[in-house]
């Protein structure tokens, strides 16, 4: 797939597995934008409309917009923007009719083309438009075709399209339809053609009695001689009895005794999503499903993952989300990364940090994902220490200003690091230098901080080998004992106590309303995160 200048992508390349994809990212990262356009370039059509009816200059990458206004101005005359979405197919002989090179890639394969530019048609309107720079505020969209082709240049019937998709957001299934087909998928698997017509037959009944209950003919008898009846006929109130009004649109499904609009909205989020993949599964090539974890709880979460991967074999499926649990069910090795227009794959890290994640519990690796920076510390004494020191330098709590604190051991901060990259994720490793800063940090790190979003902080006193000593160093004895409760008579002391209680000792220091003075590498780690 191919998004050049469509919204927040300027120029984006990204490749999807047959199979299933996973596509993870912070709000505003692009998902939805993905789903949508994917959808677009097979349907040119856009919230269910012809795009050509919505589309206008919000589409055009903002960045983008900005520098062809700024040209405008400049008395530049350019070109304006072209708008594009490509959807490279496999090379499979049944779509031989919309093989060849007319994309961006140049590459001889099947796909469609959707392409919005200037038409040549409007070349009067468009120079008039430039003749007064000082005016142009917007990229004239007005002045716009939009081509929907094949590879082969031809342009796509859409009466006879060859690969479709079903895009399934729960949020914007209608519920009525979505109750009205659960129940005739119910009746339709479960009853036979006998007991179908049983089933009618008996509402009918219903139907026909209403009109002979004591209390609707004693209404009828009223409505007919209050005298306000425009007509000659005999004015009754009765149920429609003809066939468009059968019994598939007058009943409605129950669950334990209540309307399906009466259910929680988990319930019918999962039962709206497990609809839509019924009904359209079987005639559908791609899957787009939009954040299928709203309002689910544990369980009900592991249900519908569980059907989706069960509903959706031998088809592509991508699936938008949030969840690291959808993540963990679906599967690692699908997982796709969006960050500032950018799309990154776990399976383009190394080897042995993929292995690291798939072994990881929780996958903490969509809390880098999800982040804006992150600071990365030894263990959970150092995560509530580095918590304090944030608060006492900001007056905020580090998840306020969107940094994650994260707790690392050893050599698994590296494997953070390596997914901090493609991401270009803020990343600052607060570690300690166990006694040699040259060898424990500097040649640890080497290949990392090349990188200028990522910084590692340590002590430079190779005396003070963990956090324990120097916050010893950086506040002294006295200060200690008061913010630690402890009356001990010497450094050696009181440092083996805290060496020896490491949480309590981090629990005290973050609880403490003592003013603490911060070793110099906390400080520089807050500085990093702040910039």
């Amino acid at each position: 797939m191919v998004l050049k200048n469509f919204r927040k992508f300027e120029n984006m390349t990204i490749c999807f597995e047959s199979g299933l994809n996973i596509l993870v990212g912070n709000n505003d990262s692009g998902k939805s934008t993905i789903l949508e356009a994917i959808n677009l370039c097979l349907t040119k059509r856009w919230n269910g409309k012809y795009f050509e009816q919505e589309f206008s200059h919000h589409f055009i990458t903002s960045a983008v917009a900005a520098k062809y206004i700024e040209e405008v101005r400049a008395g530049q005359n350019p070109r304006p923007p072209e708008l594009i979405v490509e959807l490279y197919f496999v090379d499979d002989p049944t779509l031989t009719g919309f093989k060849g090179t007319n994309n961006s890639l140049k590459e001889d394969v099947p796909g469609y083309r959707l392409c919005a530019a200037l038409d040549t048609d409007f070349a009067d309107e468009y120079i008039a438009f430039l003749s007064k720079p000082e005016e142009v505020t917007t990229v004239p969209t007005e002045f716009y075709r939009i081509e929907w082709t094949s590879y082969q240049g031809q342009a796509v019937n859409p009466r006879l399209p060859k690969v479709k998709a079903s895009l399934i957001d729960a949020s914007r299934i209608r519920l009525q339809s979505g109750a009205d087909y659960h129940l005739q998928r119910i009746i339709g698997e479960t009853l036979d053609s006998k007991q179908r017509a049983l089933l009618a037959r008996s509402f009918r009944m219903h139907q026909e009695g209403f009109a002979t209950d004591d209390s609707i003919k004693s209404i009828n008898d009223a409505v007919a001689s209050s005298g306000n009846i425009i007509t000659d006929k005999n004015f009754t109130l009765e149920i429609d009895t003809s066939g468009a009004n059968g019994w598939e649109s007058a009943l409605s499904p129950h669950l334990d005794q209540l309307p399906f609009h009466f259910s929680g909205s988990g319930e019918q989020q999962k039962l709206k999503i497990l609809l839509a993949l019924s009904r359209r599964v079987e005639d559908s090539h791609v899957i787009l499903i939009e954040e299928p974890e709203n309002h689910l709880s544990f369980t009900n979460l592991n249900e519908l993952v569980d059907r989706i991967g069960k509903q959706s074999v031998g088809r592509q499926v991508i699936v938008a989300t949030h969840s690291s649990f959808v993540v963990n069910k679906l599967g690692l090795e699908q997982l796709l990364l969006l960050n500032d227009g950018f799309a990154s794959k776990l399976t383009d890290l190394p080897d042995d940090t993929q292995d690291y994640f798939k072994k990881l519990p929780g996958y903490d690796t969509l809390r880098l994902v999800l982040s804006k920076k992150v600071a990365l510390v030894e263990g959970p004494s150092d995560e509530l220490v580095f918590h304090r020191a944030y608060r006492d330098r900001t007056g905020r709590r580090p998840i306020e200003d969107g940094v994650d604190v994260i707790s690392v051991r050893g050599l698994s901060a590296k494997r953070f690091l390596d997914l901090a990259i493609p991401l270009r994720r803020k990343s600052v490793v607060v570690t300690d230098n166990d006694g040699d800063h040259a060898h424990n940090v500097e040649g640890r790190y080497a290949l990392y901080t090349s990188h200028e979003f990522i910084r590692v902080r340590t002590g430079q006193d190779d005396s003070q080998k963990t956090l324990e000593p120097q916050m010893l160093g950086a506040n002294g004895l006295a200060k200690m004992n008061k913010i630690l409760g402890k009356s001990c008579n010497s450094e050696e002391v009181l440092l083996s106590y805290m060496e020896r209680n490491k949480t309590d000792v981090a629990v005290r220091i973050f609880d403490t309303t003592e003013d603490i003075l911060w070793p110099q590498y906390i400080k520089e780690a807050i500085d990093d995160l702040l910039e």
